[in-house]
């Protein structure tokens, strides 16, 4: 079972649940449809919150403003940011799953007694929106009006989540599998080396089996839900003496991206438009994404907090990111006029030329999914 945060109440609840306003788990739990655990009025987390410590980690990269990342003791999929304002608190991302939203409200309060009123989905993607539901109606929920109409469509479910989250049935059967082999291998050890050696890898699987089927729980509880307040290009909140801008400009890792830009703190956060390393590309628009992100370059800024990947400072990697997208989508491209599948134009595309920025390039070959994605909009002209 899980445990509690450090500074978190007896109930995990927050001040208590008012109109307008504040969040506490009580009334998240209400809307995710979860029962009362016990007669104590300490309500149950949704389902998928079988874990043990914490969710997340916050990491203050300037006075109030955290970059919220996942320990590994729960699925929450993206990063995410915590802005703690003067008398609210605004979240980036809703994560995952129902229970990943849910423990960033509660770990929270390790840091800020102040309510939850507004929450940012940089974009539609299942890791970064899937756990909308949770939050009340009177709580702001911002997107854009792509993000909220993919989400509500329930687009957010398709190629990309079945990518990733469509192989878990199968990943949890070779665990199975896998645990019943290191099972015989501790029944059948000759000697106390060898059983010392498979019973750790029969724990070792064992503990990777409760997370998976943990976080293939979480994903049974989810219902895709849209924001509640879009945007078309910009909209700049006030809260207390934070302003806080959230931008849009222009298709790019998906069609509806958006920038949280703090302006006097210098801090941006990019989801997956910008990230330390090569983003997912497979429903992106490369090149469209080259020109927004020129026009990120443009902000004041010296904090990134990005949607995977720790912080960092600087444009440079903005730079690089452009130059590699540029060159895949001319290098795609011209394999796409030879009539290549992109199967093959994706084993034969070479991007060593780009290892220097990004070291995990080490042989020739890319994700068939962002050359995929390439044609396809090469296919419809777009």
């Amino acid at each position: 079972m899980r445990t509690r945060p450090p500074g978190a109440t007896g109930t995990g609840n927050a001040a208590p649940f008012a109109l307008a306003g504040p969040i506490t788990l009580t009334a998240l739990l209400a809307l995710a449809g979860c029962q009362a655990a016990d007669s104590s009025g300490d309500a149950a987390p949704p389902p998928g919150s079988d874990f043990e410590g914490l969710a997340f980690e916050f990491e203050e990269v300037v006075p109030g403003v955290y970059h919220a990342r996942g320990t590994g003791s729960l699925s929450v999929g993206s990063h995410g940011a915590v802005i703690v304002n003067e008398e609210d608190v605004l979240l980036v991302e809703s994560h995952i799953s129902p229970a990943a939203a849910y423990a960033v409200v509660e770990e929270i309060e390790a840091l800020t007694d102040k309510p939850v009123r507004y929450v940012v989905n940089t974009h539609y993607h299942f890791d970064h929106a899937h756990g909308n539901q949770i939050y009340p109606d009177d709580v702001h929920v911002i997107g854009h009006e792509v993000t909220r109409e993919m989400l509500e469509s329930g687009a957010s479910m398709g190629r990309s989540y079945e990518l990733f989250v469509g192989r878990l049935p199968d990943q949890i059967a070779v665990m199975e599998g896998a645990i019943a082999q290191w099972q015989r291998s501790v029944d059948e050890a000759e000697d106390e080396a060898a059983r010392e050696e498979a019973a750790a890898m029969l724990a070792a699987f064992e503990s990777r089996l409760a997370y998976t089927r943990n976080y293939a729980a979480g994903q049974d509880a989810l219902v895709p839900r849209g924001p509640n307040t879009t945007l078309s290009q910009r909209m700049t909140l006030f809260r207390g003496d934070r302003e806080i801008r959230i931008l849009f400009f222009g298709r790019g890792h998906t069609g509806g991206d958006v920038v949280v830009h703090l302006p006097q703190e210098r801090v941006i956060v990019t989801g997956d438009l910008l990230i330390p390393g090569l983003p997912y590309m497979g429903d992106g628009y490369l090149a469209e994404w080259v020109e927004t992100l020129e026009h990120v370059k443009a902000l004041d800024f010296d904090w990134v907090l990005p949607g995977h990947g720790d912080p960092f400072q600087g444009k440079e990697r903005i730079t690089y990111l452009q130059d590699y997208m540029r060159d895949l989508q001319e290098r795609a491209a011209a394999l796409h006029a030879q009539g290549m599948s992109y199967e093959e134009a994706a084993a034969q595309i070479d991007m060593t030329d780009h290892a220097e920025h990004y070291p995990q390039i080490r042989f020739p070959g890319v994700s068939a999914v962002a050359v995929q994605r390439v044609f396809e909009l090469l296919d419809e002209g777009s």
